[in-house]
């Protein structure tokens, strides 16, 4: 069965030298294995496929690594993207039957951004683009980034919204008060990472940009980031009626939204967003190189589906949606 995996990150040798020194050089100094990831993040040839082989993985989608450019000051983010964009499309075009790639963007400067992902799907290749959540504070609802999400349904590819650590006044007021250690796990991957990159595509849909986009398709991970056990909460609560939409809000979620398990391997958490959104819109994932491509194959293989779901999820789904 073929395996695709599509949240897959790397690091370019411009983003390690620019916005991405801090979080790079700190996984660097802790040692042992987040020396590791520090590596692992940097190699995008032979040492990676040798993994994904012993993984049993046919193929990733290669992605900058959080937290990407979008932190950074605009000039900085259109070098930055360009460059990263030329190191995915190299390492693509070295292995085209391993790896494809999402695009980087300098969302704060929403033309040049749109015409960079134009440029790399069209010219490229490129599968779509990640983005990592908000731009200092400002959400994809924000009419700003209008140009970037009509240019992106234009083209009939998804954006991937990564998480990242919420704005400054958020984590000061909800995940501060603890010991340093406990208020930043609390802050990213422990809870806000996940509630963070949930809320942002709710205020999409309750923003409008499906209304205003409706084709437009958008891919989540971490298994919808909580977002499927509060589904039929919010379908309950924020009706048409009251958000006057052009739909129900649980139609987006299952209509222009995608769903990947980033290295999650949790029975539970899985058949609830299969109960919700169906075989049809879960994809693989494994979050390589910070989670096990092993695990992430060992849980795939067992998880309760037909094998003909299985295979969906394996790869038939985002072939459909990638175009691979």
């Amino acid at each position: 069965m073929r395996s695709i995996i599509l949240e897959e990150h790397c690091a370019s040798p411009g983003f390690v030298a620019g916005p991405g020194r801090n979080f790079m050089d700190q996984l660097r100094d802790r040692g042992g294995h987040f020396n590791e990831i520090y590596q692992k993040l940097q190699d995008i040839g032979v040492n990676r496929i040798a993994e994904m082989d012993a993984a049993g993985i046919d193929m990733q989608v290669l992605s900058l690594t959080a937290p990407g450019v979008e932190q950074a000051d605009v000039d900085e983010q259109i070098s930055i993207a360009c460059e990263v964009n030329d190191f995915l499309a190299d390492g693509v075009a070295k292995n085209p039957s391993r790896f494809a790639a999402f695009a980087t963007l300098p969302v704060a400067a929403p033309d040049r951004a749109s015409e960079e992902l134009d440029r790399r799907v069209t010219q490229q290749g490129f599968k779509g683009a990640m983005i990592n959540g908000h731009t200092r504070g400002r959400y994809l609802d924000d009419k700003f980034f209008s140009p970037i999400l009509e240019r992106a349904e234009a083209l009939d590819v998804p954006l991937y919204l990564h998480p990242t650590i919420p704005p400054k006044v958020v984590v000061e007021a909800y995940y501060s008060g603890f010991s340093p250690a406990v208020s930043a796990i609390f802050s990213i991957a422990g809870w806000g990472w996940h509630v963070e990159t949930a809320v942002h595509i709710i205020r999409m849909i309750l923003g409008g940009v499906f209304d205003r986009y409706p084709k437009l398709q958008v891919i989540i991970g971490h298994m919808g980031e909580g977002i499927p056990f509060m589904l039929p909460r919010m379908s309950n609560t924020m009706t048409q009626t009251l958000t006057k939409l052009d739909r129900p809000i649980e139609a987006y979620l299952r209509q222009n939204v995608h769903y990947t398990l980033s290295g999650f391997t949790f029975p539970a958490t899985f058949l609830n967003l299969l109960l919700e959104v169906g075989a049809e819109r879960i994809m693989f994932s494994a979050d390589d190189p910070y989670l096990s491509m092993k695990a992430s194959q060992d849980f795939l293989q067992h998880i309760p589906v037909s094998e003909e779901d299985r295979e969906r999820i394996a790869h038939g789904n985002a072939e459909k949606l990638l175009r691979l």
